[in-house]
């Protein structure tokens, strides 16, 4: 199918990479269907993916795996909540977390309140609240990024 995007124009998508979301993400639940998008230039996922709507196309939201910057992230949530996701084993499910990149990119920060987890194989997905008091909704990773990427330097 071919998708018009906010920050690649038109791509061509394969019906098997759609994310459905029954309840949509938190302030947009009106748009079910999304894509990840990244720069393809190089072989590697970058750090920094787009979920791009298919309903809306201006509507795309800087994600990344949270355990790039936070290794150890492991949020608890409610099993009922995970129920649109249909049967899923742990090894089928990703987990994404929205980006904030303010104009002064120091402050960058993740939501880690409140993941995106999706299933793999079935491609259904569904934000959640972390029940975990430790985790901020602006967690900030501008110096993470920076020393992870001086490791792979």
């Amino acid at each position: 199918m071919n998708v018009k995007t906010r920050h690649f124009g038109d791509v061509e998508i394969d019906d098997s990479k759609v994310i459905t979301m029954d309840n949509g993400l938190f302030g947009f639940e009106n748009y079910k269907k999304y894509v990840l998008l990244y720069d393809s230039s190089s072989d590697e996922i970058p750090n920094i993916q787009w979920l791009q709507s298919l309903d809306e196309e201006l509507l795309a939201l800087p994600v990344m795996i949270p355990t790039t910057v936070v290794p150890d992230y492991n949020p608890v949530v409610e099993d009922e909540t995970l129920a649109s996701l249909g049967e899923w084993k742990e090894e089928d499910v990703s987990m994404l977390v929205t980006v904030t990149v303010p104009e002064d990119i120091k402050k960058m920060s993740i939501n880690l309140k409140a993941p995106i987890v999706i299933n793999t194989t079935t491609m259904k997905g569904c934000q959640v609240v972390a029940e975990n008091p430790e985790y901020e909704v602006k967690h900030m990773i501008y110096e993470l990024l920076e020393a992870a990427r001086a490791k792979e330097e």
